[in-house]
């Protein structure tokens, strides 16, 4: 299955997002135990700018991720914290950030 066809209950996003936007999203959302990041709260190593500030040392789970159909859905919204709330909607997550 290719990993930007969204599931049936969502619209169908831009082919043009497939890659990384520097959204910022995947670095606040989720949590990240390799560096005891909680849910919702954007990592400590996030810059002003959305990008990593040890992008080269990054944990293993950082370095594996892969862009999917939801970077096309969040990376749009205008805000980090938009970004963040619709990435957690999307998992169903809002209420545990």
């Amino acid at each position: 299955m290719d990993p930007f066809t969204p599931p049936p209950d969502f619209p169908p996003r831009s082919p043009l997002v497939r890659g990384c936007t520097a959204c910022g999203a995947c670095c606040s959302a989720p949590d990240i135990h390799a560096l005891g990041k909680p849910l919702g709260v954007p990592c400590v190593h996030l810059g002003p700018d959305c990008l990593c500030g040890i992008y080269a040392a990054r944990p293993a789970v950082c370095r594996n991720y892969q862009p999917d159909w939801v970077c096309g859905e969040v990376a749009p919204l205008p805000t980090l914290e938009a970004r963040v709330r619709r990435f957690l909607e999307i998992y169903g997550l809002e209420g545990e950030a």
